[in-house]
C-alpha cells in the first residue's frame, strides 16, 4: 500500500512499525488486559484524524464521557471536535425498559447495534473506535450471535470506507481468534511484570494484510503525552565504504598500542576488572572527541554525573564545560526504569539530533540487568552496533569481568561482535597491584601485540615500556624472567 492509502495512527512509532498507518477502510483490532493502554491508543488515533480535518466518531461502551474527558485531560488533549458516542446498554438506563417476553440479550444488543448503526450513518466518519468489544461479546451472550454481529459491522463498514479501531480486552480469555480471521489487522498491546523494577511494555503486530510491517515485540511507555512507542531496530545489509577517519584517545602511547587510533564505523571493547581503568579510557577518547569538535554520547549506568566529573577532573580532564555546551552528552540510565527498546530508541535519536560521532556505553553489565532476557542481550548489540557503524559512529562498549587478580570471566562474550578489543588486567609485582593493557584484536589496521603496564594519574592515561621481562601477566600471577633481581635485598637497620 501507498502512504495515502493509510491513516496514520498518530504515533510516529507505529506508523514506522506499520509502514505508514493503518490500512484505510479497513477494521482493525487492537487487543491487551487492561493497563495496556488501549484507550490511549484509540484516543491518539482519532486525534489524529481531527488534526487532518477528518470527521471521527469513539464510540464507548465500557467507559462514560466523563471518565474519557478525565484521561483526555490527564495527557492534555482536548477532545473538541471528537464526536463522542455512549452507548449505555438499555437495561442500565431504568426498569421501565426491561421487558420479559424476549430474552434481554437479543434486545440489548439489536437496540445497541442500531444506535452505534445509525450514528455512523449520520455523520458519515472517516475514522471510527469502538471501546470495546467486551461489552458486545457479553450482550451477544452467544459466540455465534458475536461472530455474525461483527460480520454485519463489517459489511456495514465496508460500504463507509471507514478505519475501524475496535478495542478488545483479553484479561479473562485468551485471544479471540475467530475475531482475528475477520478483521484486517490485528495489535497486541502486553504488560511484562518483572520481579524488580518497573513493569515494561510491549507491542506485536500480530496480523496486517497487505502490509509489509516490522515484525517482533518492540518496547513502549506510557507518560504524560500518550504512548511513545520503540521501534525494534532491523539489521541493515548493505555496502558501505568504512571511514578512514581515525579517533584519538588522548595518550600517544596508548595509540601506538592501537595502531594509531580507532576508527570511526566501528566499536570497540574495553574489558576488564573493576576498577582496572576501562570507564577512564573511554573517558578520555570522549573527551579528546569533544576538544575537537565532534559531541560525544556517554550512557551510565553504573555512575552519577557528579562521580563521572569528579574522576575526570582527577585524570586532569576538565570536562565541566564541556557538557555545559552539550559537546559531552552525558546521560544517567537507571536499568530498573528503562526497557531495551527505549534505550536503544535514546541512543539513536542521540544520534539522529545530535550527531553524535562517539558513543559510550558504561557499561554493558549494567545494560544486562536492563534485558528481561538477558539470551538476547547479543542479538540486541549487534542490531545496535550494525546502525551505529552504518552512521559512522565510533562506538565504545565498557564491560566489567568478575574477578580481579587472578581467573576472571565475562558475564557475555561480545568479543566476536566488536572490531577492537582492548584489555585490561591487574598483575602483582615487587609487592604492588600493578595494571596491565593490550590490544586482543583489531579487524581494520594494525596494532601492537605486547603487553604495557598502564596508570592513571593527574596527567591523564600513561602508558608504559613493553613488559618484557614478565610471563604470564594475563593470568594476574607472572613470572619474572629479566636478568637482573627483581626486588632489591632488603636494608638491615644498625642496632643501638
Amino acid at each position: 500500500m501507498s502512504s495515502s492509502e493509510k491513516a496514520s495512527s498518530g504515533l510516529e512509532g507505529l506508523d514506522e512499525i506499520l509502514g505508514g498507518g493503518f490500512a484505510r477502510g479497513r477494521l482493525h483490532l487492537i487487543e491487551g488486559p487492561p493497563g495496556t493502554g488501549k484507550t490511549t491508543l484509540a484516543l491518539q488515533f482519532v486525534l489524529a484524524g481531527r488534526d487532518r480535518s477528518e470527521s471521527v466518531l469513539y464510540v464507548s461502551m465500557s467507559e462514560t464521557r466523563d471518565e474519557l474527558l478525565t484521561v483526555a485531560a490527564a495527557h492534555g488533549w482536548s477532545l473538541e471536535g471528537i464526536e463522542l458516542l455512549e452507548l449505555v446498554p438499555p437495561e442500565n438506563e431504568g426498569d421501565a425498559h426491561r421487558q420479559t417476553m424476549f430474552h434481554t440479550s437479543e434486545v440489548e444488543l439489536g437496540e445497541t447495534m442500531r444506535l452505534l448503526l445509525d450514528r455512523i450513518e449520520r455523520i458519515n466518519p472517516a475514522r471510527i473506535v469502538v471501546d470495546s468489544l467486551s461489552e458486545m461479546r457479553l450482550l451477544a451472550q452467544n459466540p455465534l450471535r458475536y461472530r455474525r454481529e461483527i460480520f454485519a459491522f463489517k459489511h456495514f463498514l465496508g460500504q463507509r470506507h471507514a478505519t475501524v479501531l475496535m478495542l478488545d480486552d483479553t484479561a479473562a480469555n485468551s485471544p479471540d481468534l475467530q475475531l482475528h480471521s475477520i478483521v484486517h489487522g490485528v495489535v497486541a498491546l502486553e504488560e511484562v511484570v518483572l520481579e524488580y523494577g518497573a513493569d515494561r511494555r510491549r507491542l506485536r503486530v500480530k496480523k496486517m494484510r497487505g502490509v509489509k510491517f516490522r515484525g517482533g515485540y518492540h518496547d513502549y511507555i506510557i507518560r504524560t503525552g500518550g504512548l511513545e512507542i520503540f521501534p525494534r531496530l532491523e539489521p541493515v545489509v548493505s555496502a558501505r565504504v568504512l571511514p578512514t577517519e581515525i579517533v584519538c584517545s588522548g595518550s600517544a602511547a596508548l595509540d601506538a598500542l592501537l595502531g594509531g587510533g580507532l576508527r570511526r564505523g566501528t566499536s570497540a571493547l574495553l574489558v576488564g576488572p573493576a576498577g582496572s581503568g576501562k570507564s577512564s579510557v573511554a573517558l578520555s577518547i570522549a573527551h579528546k572527541a569533544a576538544q575537537q569538535g565532534d559531541c560525544a554520547a556517554i550512557y551510565a549506568f553504573d555512575e552519577s554525573t557528579e562521580s563521572i566529573m569528579e574522576r575526570a577532573r582527577g585524570l586532569g580532564m576538565e570536562i565541566d564545560v564541556l557538557i555545559t555546551e552539550r559537546a559531552i552528552d552525558l546521560h544517567e540510565i537507571n536499568p530498573a526504569e528503562m526497557s531495551p527498546g527505549e534505550f536503544t530508541a535514546t541512543v539513536c535519536r542521540g544520534v539522529v539530533e545530535r550527531n553524535a560521532r562517539i558513543v559510550v556505553i558504561d557499561s554493558l553489565n549494567g545494560y544486562l540487568q536492563a534485558m528481561p532476557e538477558e539470551r538476547f542481550l547479543a542479538l540486541e548489540i549487534h542490531q545496535l552496533l550494525s546502525y551505529l557503524n552504518q552512521r559512522g559512529v565510533l562506538t565504545i562498549l565498557v564491560m566489567a569481568q568478575h574477578g580481579l587478580v587472578g581467573e576472571v570471566a565475562s558475564p557475555i562474550d561480545l568479543s566476536y561482535l566488536s572490531d577492537t578489543v582492548l584489555m585490561l588486567r591487574f598483575f602483582e609485582a615487587q609487592g604492588e597491584v600493578r595494571k596491565a593493557i593490550s590490544v586482543l584484536k583489531k579487524r581494520v589496521g594494525t596494532h601492537e601485540h605486547t603487553i604495557r603496564e598502564f596508570r592513571l594519574g593527574a596527567q591523564g592515561l600513561m602508558v608504559g615500556e613493553p613488559l618484557a621481562d614478565f610471563q604470564g601477566i594475563m593470568t594476574g600471577i607472572p613470572t619474572y624472567l629479566g636478568g637482573q633481581a627483581m626486588i632489591k635485598p632488603a636494608r638491615h637497620e644498625a642496632s643501638d
